[in-house]
């Protein structure tokens, strides 16, 4: 099994996205959902809060160098491309897309890491994580 398989995340609220909050793409990433998501049935957590350093621990993800973003969904959480393609096919706008996690991970998950090691160089990086809009602020665990 891989590090970043699948595992039981029982306690964890569904929904719950943990991304890299200084990340340009993750932002976007965030937002993209967010913009898709009318239901608001994700909420956001930065690895860089508090909460989120926590999380990220808990399930083996450095919070000082982040190597994936997450997703909790039906008591598990997901890693790499899973967490990209897991909100894809749960939200409506976007369903379609869920189809590529009958992709094998051992094809995607390459494809993501080489995203996820050169993001700040192709994306760029903040020196603080995304503020999210008063609309969106009751969505993100801080």
């Amino acid at each position: 099994m891989s590090r970043w398989s699948p595992q039981p995340a029982p306690d964890e609220p569904d929904g719950l996205i943990l991304f890299d909050g200084v990340c340009v793409f993750c932002s976007r990433w965030v937002r993209f959902v967010i913009d898709r998501d009318p239901e608001r049935r994700f909420r956001f957590i930065a690895i860089q809060s508090e909460p989120g350093r926590v999380l990220a621990a808990r399930f083996g993800i450095d919070p000082e160098a982040p190597q994936t973003n997450a997703v909790v969904w039906s008591g598990r959480i997901f890693f790499n491309s899973d967490a990209g393609l897991t909100p894809l096919g749960a939200l409506t706008a976007t369903r379609p897309l869920g189809v590529l996690k009958a992709v094998p991970r051992g094809v995607r998950d390459p494809v993501y890491d080489l995203i996820a090691r050169n993001r700040y160089a192709i994306f760029g990086r903040t020196e603080t994580c995304m503020v999210p809009s008063a609309d969106d602020r009751a969505r993100f665990l801080m």
